[in-house]
């Protein structure tokens, strides 16, 4: 398995933290992002690919860097100063809230009409073949990794939530079938539309609201005390995937995709409409009857995922409205702003 190499930095931030980690323990510059974290945007692109990469030495690491700095505690000490203002930042502006039932529940009300603020139905309504593989690239960051970080909870879960959860994990990972591992089935969809399939590919390219999204599911994922969180995120990827991945669906069959692409979206159609349910009376209300102390944290994880998808939709949208691509430093191409080059064919 190959890493990726480490990204461009983007800021003070994250050039601090590459050098930390081209530089192994010793590196002299590790110190000024602690205080350069204080006051830097929290959802701003320096910050949130420093915390990515340093989230990234707990998946598949990058090339040149040792392994055994995932735990060393200078860039652990790094990313707790980066975490603190993002999750500050979420609690401040996610939807107030404490009722996990309720959460969800907002989750199900369809818009009447056109949504104008959504990807997925501007996509099935209006969109072009390369606004669909501009947000195959963007999105490949979180599918090719989506089922990883909530693997992370099932040790804090017992039984009723910790069953369920597992029972849909198993799907999300093939059950038991490496072709059909869903971040497998995604790199074939990218393949399908001509996009470069490696691990990480698109890192250089994705834009912070993008980063933002993957950010969150390891933040929750890697603190036990952010389970409840974890488990808000899970449930409200899964209550809105099936109607999601239908408009997808539809998208990819409109603009003439192939059947590898339509096969991601159709999957999750008839699967999530199932774990949904799981999810709700199994994994959520398994753990509200083991802790229910942690029902305002579920619900927090509902709304910071709400709040940084929302963030994402906006960023595409505003920018292919403006005629340009949603993605970093992209070359125009004849055919309009289908900027995501293709390349290598790899897995997922």
């Amino acid at each position: 398995m190959t890493a990726p190499p480490l990204p461009r930095p983007r800021g003070a931030l994250s050039a601090s933290v590459v050098s930390s980690l081209t530089g192994g323990r010793d590196a002299p510059v590790h110190r000024p992002a602690d205080t350069l974290a204080d006051t830097a945007d929290p959802y701003g692109d320096d910050l949130q690919l420093a915390l990515y990469v340093l989230y990234e030495l707990h998946y598949r690491g990058f090339e040149g860097v040792p392994d055994d700095l995932e735990w060393d505690p200078v860039p652990l000490a790094l990313r707790r100063s980066l975490e603190r203002p993002f999750l500050a930042a979420l609690r401040r502006d996610a939807p107030p809230g404490t009722s996990a039932g309720k959460a969800l529940d907002a989750l199900l009300v369809e818009p009447v009409g056109h949504d104008d603020s959504s990807v997925s139905h501007h996509l099935r309504r209006d969109g072009k073949l390369w606004q669909l593989r501009e947000y195959a690239a963007l999105r490949s960051l979180y599918h090719l990794k989506e089922a990883d970080p909530h693997a992370w909870v099932i040790p804090r879960l017992r039984g009723r939530a910790k069953a369920a959860m597992v029972a849909v994990e198993f799907d999300e990972f093939g059950a038991g079938r490496p072709d059909e591992i869903h971040a497998r089935l995604y790199a074939d969809l990218m393949a399908d539309l001509g996009l470069d399939t490696a691990y990480g590919s698109y890192l250089d390219r994705a834009p912070a609201p993008a980063l933002a999204t993957v950010n969150l599911m390891s933040l929750f994922g890697l603190h036990r005390a952010l389970r409840g969180a974890l488990v808000g995120h899970f449930a409200a990827v899964e209550v809105t995937s099936s109607p999601g991945s239908r408009r997808m669906a539809a998208a990819m069959r409109r603009a003439g995709a192939g059947a590898a692409a339509r096969r991601f979206y159709d999957e999750h159609v008839e699967a999530d409409a199932v774990h949904e349910q799981v999810v709700r009376r199994d994994v959520v209300g398994g753990l509200l009857a083991d802790e229910p102390c942690l029902e305002a944290d579920i619900a927090f994880g509902v709304h910071a995922t709400g709040l940084l998808e929302d963030r994402f939709g906006a960023h595409v949208l505003k920018a292919w409205r403006q005629g340009h691509s949603a993605l970093r430093e992209a070359p125009a191409t004849p055919d309009g702003p289908d900027r995501c080059r293709s390349g290598p064919s790899g897995s997922g």
